[in-house]
């Protein structure tokens, strides 16, 4: 290491503390020795560092010789390390990382005392379950790391930390089991991260996502899985999937993952196998229905000839004013806009708001002429529908195939619906996941015994 006032002023411009008001370069003595302290106010522990001072201030000459001799008998803590790369060490101190700058010394003491700002653990809004624990992931990624320790308490477990982002050097960790992962995946998925060319994960999991797997943009399809549930996830890891954590993001990433993957959920687990069994079976039905619901009432009001007589009371008594088309894809816009307004919409305000939306597009829209009861019934239910599965992304993407096929259906009546529903398929048959296998399976390719389990939820295995 250079000079000690050579390398505290370079640390100092480098970090430029003179410009940041949150910077602190604080100078001490350590052993008689002249020693400067940098660290970000707020991101680290007060108690632990006036107990670290302490034993700072109170440093014996024999203790303070050199930096390996120091760091064993001088420095109290758990986490410390030795560090000489400038770069490194910059991105340490703006991490949250206490650097100490001792003279004589060859290298920096890096003290891990940092802590952020989170909230508590608590159950995810979105990934509820009936039955089962109640915590779930948080912005802070050691957090994360430690529920899901907290559940898989083996050696194989393995977390592997990456640095990502040229400007936001965002912490990635991959998460896997070593005994039963797939060697040749994860040794993909690490070199895609590693070689990573993103200035900086402004998105997140969306950045990480779009920077290690490109892919076709018009296939809506979920290319991964997303979980805010640590138990869920540690299930995930157990049967030799990866998972990736991202800094300051409250899920975690699941790969690779099927369609069969995206719509399973925890409450399958947690009750006995055959209630989980029928748990599972509703959420594929309505998950199909809320996709073809719409588009298959259009095409009997376009061929009521072909209804039969039993379901005859699904026609329009009444020529409405406005197209039953242009009525379900308004509705399909309308129902994301209050979607939208409702995460605007100050708590308070919420439940007041969301009776008066209810209750002007449903009564007076029928009263106004402008939507038909029955498009209005069939629509709510699609919406509330699609929260069976607890994927926003597979959601919005059978919105879109919904409109497709509604598209497709009122353009060429019959032919247009059977070649929307083959375009589908297909999208779901090429769309394949991060490892290259098919996106079905084990559907396509065909694994009986494995089909099964993804429809009827066997009993735990026992262990060998």
């Amino acid at each position: 290491m250079q000079q000690y006032e050579t390398a505290v002023q370079q640390l100092k411009e480098h970090l430029r503390v003179n410009e940041s008001f949150d910077l602190i370069a604080r100078d001490i003595r350590v052993g008689s020795k002249k020693a400067c302290l940098f660290f970000i106010d707020g991101m680290i522990k007060d108690e632990v560092m006036e107990k670290i001072l302490e034993y700072f201030y109170g440093a014996q000459p024999e203790q303070v010789t050199d930096a390996e001799t120091f760091t064993q008998m001088g420095v109290p803590y758990v986490e410390v390390a030795l560090e000489n790369n400038q770069e490194n060490i910059t991105v340490g101190v703006l991490s949250g990382i206490l650097a100490l700058v001792v003279e004589g010394f060859d290298k920096v003491v890096m003290v891990d005392t940092r802590t952020y700002p989170a909230r508590s653990v608590e159950e995810p809004d979105k990934d509820r379950v009936l039955r089962g624990s109640r915590d779930g992931f948080v912005e802070t990624l050691v957090a994360n790391t430690a529920l899901i320790r907290r559940r898989i308490r083996h050696p194989s477990l393995t977390m592997s930390i990456f640095s990502v982002g040229k400007r936001s050097k965002t912490d990635v960790v991959v998460c896997y089991m070593e005994d039963v992962v797939d060697k040749k995946l994860l040794k993909t998925i690490k070199e895609k991260i590693k070689n990573a060319k993103v200035d900086a994960l402004t998105m997140n999991q969306q950045s990480l996502v779009e920077a290690i797997h490109p892919y076709k943009w018009f296939n809506p399809f979920p290319k991964f899985k997303y979980c805010e549930r640590p138990d869920t996830t540690a299930s995930a890891l157990l049967e030799g999937n990866i998972v990736l954590l991202v800094d300051n993001s409250p899920s975690a990433i699941i790969l690779p993952t099927s369609i069969f993957d995206v719509v399973e959920e925890a409450d399958d687990y947690y009750f006995p196998p055959f209630t989980g069994t029928y748990l599972r079976f509703s959420r594929y039905i309505v998950t199909f229905i809320t996709l073809i619901l719409t588009p298959v009432w259009l095409l009997a009001l376009q061929n009521p000839n072909l209804v039969p007589q039993a379901f005859q009371f699904v026609l329009l008594k009444e020529e409405p004013n406005i197209p039953v088309f242009w009525q379900l894809i308004i509705l399909e816009l309308a129902i994301d806009g209050l979607r939208l307004a409702s995460l605007n919409t100050p708590s308070t305000l919420s439940t007041s708001l969301s009776v008066i939306a209810g209750i002007v597009l449903s009564d007076f829209a029928v009263q106004s002429g402008w939507f038909s009861t029955e498009a209005l019934l069939y629509m709510a239910f699609v919406a509330i529908s699609n929260y069976t599965q607890p994927s926003d992304e597979l959601g919005y993407a059978l919105k879109f195939m919904r409109i497709l096929l509604l598209i497709f259906t009122v353009l060429w009546n019959l032919w247009g619906f059977a070649i929307g529903i083959v375009i589908i398929f297909l999208l779901l048959l090429f769309n394949k996941t991060i490892s290259g296998k098919s996106y079905l399976y084990p559907l396509i390719p065909f694994r009986g015994k494995e089909l099964w389990k993804r429809f009827f939820r066997g009993r735990l295995r026992k262990s060998e």
